[in-house]
């Protein structure tokens, strides 16, 4: 059997090792476009923002080393230029050479990538605008930087690689702004989880500029402009654009495949496409949402590396299936990090699902422990069957080890409240004896058993001006002194049952505190009392920082604009 791949790094170079470890016998060919068959794509940022210093730390095979432990053909510097499914062939150019020829296969695997977007603009040929995707990206822009020692900077994209480019160029003294198109960076967070991003990008210095669509660019000797619609152009000495990617599918277009979203390749759960013996992993492939059951994209390479080994293990006669993903990511910026798995509200709207959340604000461990640190984590779940839907969070220390569990707990379709059950380790240093996972499944545990009504901050614009709710806020007098919301009745919760008398037993009472407990606590005083009372989800914590980053979005503007 030959196999032929096309593109390596994560999937393809997966996939290699993968059928080689099935089959000694095989042959296998890997052409790769770049000089570089294997590398850490997701690692690219921190070999600019110098983290990763050695160069070669970015190469995770070699042509060399594949050939060594794999007895695999690595071509790079050839790129595949046609399919001919009816003869089993693909058309492949040396690019240093410039010379082609024919290859045969018995079966091919296409792990092509994406590509990044690349807008029309005016003056996007300028040396100065950068884009990055592969090793040969980054050298780019890092010998640019080195060589030119840029003063500051203009990131277009606020996702993955934009907000990570952000911050590694900030760390390397240069003044940068982030400019991004929608209201808000990370289109994998709600707008309120994302206000925390937001307020950690503004505290490390980043000049935010959300709302703002780029028109072009314009080269001068010693900047370059920025054009910016309904606003002043900037100017800066260097451009990232990070605005997304989209499948690099002009082959399978071409071989006639089918093709999807974006044009992406359509391919069943054995990674086979439409044609006979072709199969397609990676970026370009059209994938199943596991949560949703719909068609989508997912740019990631946990989700590569896995249909890798699920096309290795099709084409070497297994019975392997790739049941979905469902974007598990996260992120690093500066002390935070930011995780998200599953939909978020946005999507859940968008497909008509029914849901409910939970919003807590817990330590990220025992609070009596020195160093404890806030997270904000968010849960979704289907409001009839209590079927997980997704988790946001935000915070510091522990937030990679919870998503990854609330990641595991949607996999294995587990119930929204049975998120109480899970036996998860603990130790002062490192959790609570109830952990934020299973305080979530406590809190959706008492939603379910009527225990507890909520409302949100959405709800705050209307009930204010409602006239027929009391607001009752239950803090401190020196937490209510430092900041709280005009229209609340205050009364700390542990003076609440003495002083029922101060509330309209006939409104239904809207209660806050600053993380939700006490006020969880008093609406269980006012029910016994047979009061209809509703906890606010996030508490006035969650409250401050949603309401300050959308003041501070409204009053924003980045040093350095044309006045």
């Amino acid at each position: 059997m030959k196999v032929i791949i096309v593109g390596g790094v994560a999937g393809g170079a997966t996939a290699a090792a993968r059928i080689r470890r099935l089959d000694e016998q095989a042959e296998i060919v890997v052409f790769e476009r770049s000089g570089f068959i294997s590398y850490a794509n997701c690692g690219l940022p921190y070999y600019i923002g110098s983290t990763i210093e050695d160069e070669k730390e970015l190469t995770l095979q070699t042509p060399q080393s594949f050939q060594d432990r794999f007895n695999i053909d690595v071509h790079v510097h050839h790129e595949v230029t046609a399919i001919h499914p009816e003869t089993k062939t693909v058309a492949v150019k040396n690019v240093e050479t410039g010379q082609f020829f024919k290859e045969s296969y018995d079966k091919l695997l296409l792990s092509p990538g994406a590509r990044p977007i690349t807008p029309p603009f005016e003056g996007m040929d300028s040396g100065k605008v950068f884009t990055i995707r592969t090793v040969e990206d980054t050298l780019k822009i890092k010998n640019y930087i080195d060589s030119r020692r840029p003063a500051s900077a203009v990131i277009v994209g606020g996702g993955f690689i934009g907000i990570e480019m952000a911050e590694n160029l900030r760390d390397l003294g240069l003044d940068v702004t982030l400019v991004e198109a929608s209201d808000q960076l990370m289109a994998p967070f709600d707008k309120d989880m994302a206000s925390l991003i937001h307020a950690q990008v503004r505290r490390n210095s980043i000049h935010l500029m959300l709302d703002t669509m780029v028109q072009g660019f314009a080269d001068h000797e010693d900047h370059m402009e920025v054009k910016l619609k309904n606003t002043p152009a900037l100017h800066t000495d260097m451009v990232i654009m990070a605005i997304g990617v989209a499948p690099e599918t002009t082959l399978a277009k071409e071989a006639g495949l089918e093709l999807g979203i974006k044009d992406a390749i359509v391919v069943n759960d054995q990674m086979e496409t439409s044609v006979p013996d072709i199969y397609a992993v990676g970026d370009a492939v059209q994938i199943r949402n596991f949560v949703t059951g719909q068609d989508t994209l997912i740019s990631l390479a946990g989700p590569a590396n896995k249909q890798g080994r699920i096309a290795a293990d099709t084409i070497c006669g297994l019975d392997s299936h790739y049941k979905g993903g469902q974007g598990s990511s996260v992120i690093k910026l500066f002390d935070m990090t930011a995780a998200a798995t599953g939909i978020n509200e946005k999507t859940a709207n968008a497909l008509g699902i029914e849901y409910g959340k939970v919003i807590l604000s817990p330590m990220n461990h025992a609070g009596y422990y020195p160093g404890g640190e806030l997270m904000t984590l968010k849960v979704l779940f289907e409001k009839d069957t209590y079927h997980l839907l997704g988790a946001q969070i935000a915070g510091y220390s522990g937030v990679d080890k919870r998503i990854d569990v609330l990641a595991a707990a949607i996999r294995a379709g587990m119930k929204a409240y049975d998120l109480s059950e899970l036996d998860l380790a603990y130790a002062p240093p490192y959790s609570s004896a109830k952990d934020p996972v299973n305080m979530a499944g406590f809190m959706i545990e008492n939603i379910k058993n009527g225990l507890v009504k909520q409302w949100y901050y959405e709800d705050l614009g209307p009930l204010l001006k409602s006239g027929k709710v009391t607001l009752l806020d239950t803090r401190t007098p020196a937490e209510f002194n430092a900041g709280h919301i005009n229209g609340f009745i205050h009364i700390p919760v542990d003076e609440l049952r003495g002083r029922l008398d101060e509330l309209d037993t006939d409104k239904p009472v809207y209660v806050m505190c600053q993380s939700g407990l006490r006020s969880y606590i008093a609406c269980r005083i006012l029910s016994g009392h047979g009061l209809d009372a509703y906890n606010f989800a996030g508490g006035y914590r969650f409250y401050e920082a949603v309401r300050s980053e959308k003041e501070l979005s409204k009053r924003s503007s980045p040093c350095g604009m044309d006045q």
